[in-house]
């Protein structure tokens, strides 16, 4: 037998509940969703934000949005670029289309130009739709509200994947109660599902691979342990 380790990819959650720093998650929420045109395995897919503060996370959110810079990579002042081929600009491009013609609501971007496809924010999305169950690897985000906690920790698990998850909360309670609920190789508290060192253990669930990177935690998937024991009545 071959032993390996495998990320595989994911369709990462953020929750942002009715506690938290709104300013805060919009503008790293903002940021994480677009960076790299989202072409990053734990990008942030999937915002889940409490119903109380969804109108002013949303106000927030999508003025950040405006606010990122499309176009030339090589610009140091550009926040998202391209992605890696027009082919697949193309076919988020259609994800996205599908998901409006089925009913998703679309709330900014929706235009592609070559391989630049725009930073769009979605809401109004259901099971079914490629954007909410398939890993969309490009600069699409969906915006999904929540009335209990419970709701938003079964809409998270609701997935093949199982990467990372973020929550936004100053609850100490529920900041140590989610990372047992959520089906994740992950939980970032205050953060966005896609904060990563190298350090740290980094891995995921479900379809989302098997073991773990990062130099120590590498290692042991990698080698046998043998265990010695010496008896000193012998």
């Amino acid at each position: 037998m071959r032993k390996v380790t495998l990320e595989l990819g994911s369709n990462s959650a953020t929750i942002v509940h009715h506690d938290a720093d709104l300013e805060q998650a919009a503008n790293k929420l903002a940021k994480m969703a677009f960076a790299h045109a989202g072409q990053i395995c734990i990008s942030v897919q999937r915002i889940f934000v409490h119903r109380d503060v969804e109108e002013m996370f949303l106000k927030l959110f999508l003025n950040r949005v405006s606010r990122l810079k499309v176009g030339d990579p090589l610009d140091p002042s550009t926040d998202v670029g391209p992605m890696i081929s027009e082919k697949e600009a193309k076919r988020i491009e259609t994800w996205v289309n599908e998901a409006v013609a089925a009913g998703a609501k679309l709330l900014t971007g929706g235009m592609r130009q070559g391989n630049i496809y725009h930073p769009t924010v979605l809401t109004n999305v259901r099971k079914g739709m490629k954007v909410v169950d398939e890993e969309v690897f490009a600069p699409v985000v969906t915006v999904t509200p929540y009335e209990t906690i419970e709701e938003a920790v079964q809409m998270v698990n609701d997935s093949k994947y199982g990467l990372q998850a973020g929550v936004y909360t100053q609850s100490i309670h529920l900041a140590h109660k989610l990372p047992f609920l959520l089906e994740v190789g992950g939980v970032m508290i205050n953060d966005t599902c896609c904060f990563r060192a190298d350090h740290m253990p980094y891995g995921g669930v479900k379809e989302s691979g098997m073991g773990k990177e990062g130099p120590s935690y590498a290692i042991e998937e990698m080698v046998e342990t043998v265990v010695v024991v010496v008896n000193l009545d012998a």
